[in-house]
């Protein structure tokens, strides 16, 4: 039950295409350092991923990564030199700024001369010196007539003065490290002639990473935004203590927030692209709130895919990486919102409260069946893969129109509650000693988190029995939620969730059955299980000791 990723390219270059040679040099940067700077390893692969996906190979390195922005770092500044190294980004050097250029300095010569004898193909300027440290490897691109992308605007000036022939070009505000390593291969690519579609997906998302509209997962959505409804939740529950009242409005304000949570999450997953897709997110759930989840989810996705898309398109028409940034990011969850504002948001709130309606129809229409059927259906549901695709996110559209869940009571009890109860039975009556702390670990984590309830499985797997334990106690559990009318969210602490609940009472009396139940069952069965074992043991026993007898007769 549910923050370096592993590279994967978006899309495969094309085989007949040359695999161009790449040689990344620079620095962690002054203004860059407070954007992706300060993460020199990650700023290294992400060119590195981005150069694979346009059938280029970063051979050379050559990147002095400092503790603090170029702009205030003096001589004496701890700093490092990222060089590669059998193919991995390795530190070759450490020290002081100074002791690190002079490192790098030798690094550059070694460098312009592979440059002078047709060894490297472009290169990649990442706030580099071109008058310093990066001197010799520049002054041999310029004779060599080599391509160059880059950011950073002093640089690129120096850069440009020295002849230096620049196909993609730009500042750092405003821009990521995936959009800047975008940037320099949209630009080598178009100078190359090679198809290129940047790799915008995740080491979540490998397989997905070409088109946005295949990142978009409800699940991933979902799960991703629950920290927040739990927050809503812990504000529901505070709020209803005496004289702290006064915290309702914060309660309201949050669930009101919802929408832009969920939609800030879907953004930056559809999109790919981090920060910027954030962002997107972030302007078109403002919008989206009069939707509900719903909308929020809708402008989000809308304003992910707009992103990928935007991105692609200004770097295709050569706009600096930092416009590209500020049109992708804020035009694609502007255009987003207002498609939700304008034209969605009725049907998506329509939507959201239709589901809470349905879900309060069944309940009212037989809450003893409807609570019994759910906690039923609820273990096969989680083994099988569907509770995160289809309960969890009907438990947090519940939470996101009123604050509580009638499935998130049923999670509780017949999840939550069933493993403790069997866990807590294997710590306190194991099967074999080995069981004991792998039981008690799942217990504490139940209890005080409302979470893992797979610490459970490897009991129900060995024993069926006790797989019939959880299902029959997961049935009366949810009966007994659906008898009191309780409604609460599990990923809480167990002494908490009944102050979250709608019936603190009736919740408190559903988790004792959803506990006690299989504790006493599995219990029993682990007494006789091992009464089994001793009686088996003694006969064994016996019998060899009744054959030692005769043997020596």
């Amino acid at each position: 039950m549910p923050d370096a990723p592993r590279p994967a390219p978006a899309s495969t270059p094309d085989l007949r295409t040359p695999v161009r040679r790449l040689a990344v040099v620079g620095s962690s940067g002054g203004n860059l350092y407070s954007h992706g700077g300060d993460e020199p390893l990650r700023l290294v692969e992400e060119i590195r991923r981005q150069a694979r996906a346009g059938g280029f190979e970063v051979t050379t390195l050559q990147l002095v990564a400092a503790r603090a922005s170029m702009d205030g770092a003096g001589e004496d500044t701890p700093a490092e030199l990222l060089e590669l190294r059998d193919g991995a980004v390795t530190v070759t050097a450490r020290g002081t700024l100074a002791e690190v250029n002079a490192a790098a300095a030798a690094v550059d010569a070694a460098l312009a001369e592979a440059v002078g004898r047709g060894e490297v193909d472009a290169l990649v300027l990442v706030s580099a010196d071109p008058s310093g440290v990066n001197a010799a490897a520049v002054g041999a691109a310029v004779a060599a007539q080599l391509p160059a992308a880059g950011t950073g605007g002093s640089s690129i000036a120096a850069a440009q003065a020295l002849g230096l022939q620049l196909v993609a070009a730009s500042g750092t505000t405003g821009s990521t490290s995936t959009t800047r390593a975008v940037s320099y291969i949209a630009g080598l690519a178009r100078h190359f002639g090679h198809r290129y579609r940047p790799a915008l997906g995740s080491a979540e998302t490998p397989a997905a990473a070409g088109s946005p509209w295949r990142r978009i997962s409800v699940r991933g959505i979902m799960v991703g935004s629950l920290p927040a409804f739990i927050a809503l939740a812990l504000v529901l529950a505070v709020s209803k203590v005496p004289g702290l009242g006064a915290l309702t409005p914060v309660f309201d304000a949050l669930i009101a927030g919802l929408p832009v949570v969920v939609a800030a999450v879907a953004a930056r997953r559809v999109s790919g692209l981090g920060e910027v897709g954030l962002v997107a997110g972030v302007v078109a759930g403002v919008l989206s709130t009069d939707g509900g989840i719903i909308g929020g989810l809708v402008g989000g996705i809308l304003a992910g895919a707009g992103v990928s898309y935007l991105l692609r398109w200004t770097l295709g028409h050569r706009f600096p990486v930092t416009t590209a940034n500020i049109v992708a990011g804020g035009l694609s969850g502007l255009v987003a919102g207002l498609l939700v504002f304008l034209a969605l948001a009725p049907v998506t709130a329509a939507l959201g409260e239709g589901v809470k309606d349905a879900i309060g129809f069944l309940v009212d229409l037989n809450p003893l069946l409807a609570g019994a059927v759910a906690g039923l259906v609820i273990w096969p549901a989680i083994m099988g893969g569907v509770y995160h695709a289809a309960i969890l996110p009907l438990v947090l559209l519940e939470m996101g129109e009123k604050g509580h869940s009638f499935f998130g009571a049923v999670d509780m009890v017949s999840l939550v509650m069933v493993s403790l109860g069997i866990t807590l039975a294997n710590a306190v009556r194991p099967r074999s000693s080995g069981e004991r702390a792998l039981a008690a670990s799942g217990a504490a984590v139940n209890f005080g988190f409302g979470t893992f309830v797979e610490a459970s499985y490897p009991f129900m797997f060995a024993d069926r029995k006790v797989l019939a334990v959880a299902l029959g106690s997961a049935t009366l559990g949810g009966l007994v939620v659906g008898a009191t009318g309780a409604e609460a969210t599990a990923y809480l602490p167990a002494v908490v969730a009944p102050f979250v609940a709608t019936n603190t009472v009736g919740m408190v009396l559903s988790m004792l059955v959803g506990a006690v139940v299989p504790f006493v069952a599995v219990l029993m069965l682990n007494v006789r299980h091992n009464r089994r074992v001793r009686t088996a043991d003694a006969s064994t026993a016996s019998v060899a000791a009744a054959d030692s007898v005769r043997q020596g007769a």
